[in-house]
């Protein structure tokens, strides 16, 4: 539910009642705690009086609240505070005193300096959930190092996976470390909630991007290294072909994906190639993997010969999968989207109508509401307040921080 000032409304999806302290900034930590606050958490979001670096990423109508801070900060609540300072730090020490969880993508050797090591705030707060989200795992010689996703995809072997495919060297065209690493911090914070609800103790939480981005990649990648001696070099071929791309058609592309020997035995049949049906090199998923680069070449030699639409509807009737090519810009548009309202749309007073897209995840049937990102520190003052924080103290605090 939104309140009508476009504020979220408390009390709604599977993690009401939790309170997140969040001092992540960029895309990593933030996309990570809003995928919490889309599930319900109060997600305070603690920020220098500087504000996040996203709140000056893209295009805005409102200085400091653009294009990317709107992306990754829905569904939160804003509070400044100079950490460099002795009361600011101990208005976020009373914060996490009274918070379910709390999550930071500072290095770890800036911690102790600031009284906000693990050990510190655990030993204050011992239900408290604290997850350090970090470049490098503790203890290993990268430990402590910075890390921005550019240099997560070159370290974790994604800029050498397109590189072997492609011939170039180049990272995705997606943050894709930060985002697939956000999805893993969120899920370690609500493993340990979980374990918090059957012991009554919380504990650390280390998400490191690099050791994440790295397992990610060896899920397929990993291959013949399984085995010992290794019965193969890393990297799953269907994959790494050149030729695994969207099929070129007499009008277009497609994605077309004959997978299963179900699959093509019809496409071979449908072409008017049943002798391939036998042919040794395509007989069963493993032969076809070991021959993927002469498959993908043949089928794209036939599908070349038809549209787009022939092929949408050839597909349907074998039923192979295959879709159209979307260009992001023919996404808002999207049946599929528009038919369970994926993307909201809100009218703030100063910024006009926005449109955002809404959390993907339903719970008994509901997808979560969407409230307007918070402006810089606007909650400084309800959050300290409700947190124990004088009036003296939240006064000086919003004077200093105002400077």
């Amino acid at each position: 539910m939104t309140n009508p000032d476009g504020t979220a409304s408390r009390g709604a999806g599977p993690l009401a009642g939790v309170t997140i302290v969040d001092l992540t900034t960029v895309i990593f930590g933030p996309l990570a705690s809003q995928i919490l606050a889309d599930y319900g958490a109060e997600v305070i979001k603690v920020e220098a009086p500087e504000g996040d670096s996203t709140r000056h990423t893209g295009p805005t109508t409102e200085p400091g609240m653009a294009a990317l801070f709107l992306a990754v900060n829905r569904n939160k609540r804003s509070v400044v505070l100079d950490l460099k300072l002795a009361k600011h730090r101990e208005a976020l020490l009373a914060l996490s005193h009274r918070a379910d969880v709390f999550m930071h993508s500072m290095r770890p050797q800036k911690l102790e300096a600031l009284g906000i090591a693990p050990q510190d705030l655990c030993a204050r707060n011992p239900r408290l959930v604290y997850a350090g989200l970090h470049g490098f795992a503790s203890g290993g010689p990268y430990s402590g190092r910075p890390a921005y996703d550019d240099i997560i995809q070159g370290m974790s072997g994604l800029v050498a996976l397109m590189e072997r495919q492609s011939g170039e060297a180049r990272y995705l065209p997606t943050i894709a470390a930060d985002k697939t690493c956000a999805q893993i911090a969120a899920h370690a914070i609500l493993a340990a909630l979980f374990a918090r609800e059957r012991t009554g103790r919380g504990g650390f939480v280390e998400v490191p991007m690099f050791e994440a981005m790295v397992a990610f990649n060896l899920v397929e990648h990993l291959y013949g290294q399984h085995f010992d001696p290794p019965l193969a070099e890393p990297g799953y071929p269907r994959v790494l072909t050149s030729w695994r791309r969207p099929y070129r058609t007499t009008d277009g592309l497609i994605c077309m994906t004959p997978y299963t020997d179900a699959h093509w035995r019809r496409f071979f049949d449908e072409v008017g190639r049943p002798d391939l049906n036998a042919d040794p090199r395509f007989d069963g998923i493993a032969n076809r993997t070991r021959h993927i680069r002469e498959l993908l070449e043949i089928a794209a030699g036939h599908v070349a010969a038809g549209s787009t639409s022939h092929w949408i509807a050839t597909c349907d009737r074998l039923e192979i999968p295959a879709a159209p090519i979307a260009a992001l810009a023919d996404l808002v548009d999207d049946p599929q989207l528009a038919a369970n309202g994926f993307f909201h749309h809100l009218d703030d007073a100063a910024m006009g109508r926005l449109r955002f897209v809404g959390p993907p995840v339903g719970f008994d049937g509901a997808r979560g509401a969407v409230s307007m990102p918070p402006r810089l520190g606007q909650d400084t003052r309800d959050v300290l307040r409700k947190a124990g924080v004088a009036t003296a103290d939240i006064d000086a605090i919003q004077t200093r921080s105002a400077r």
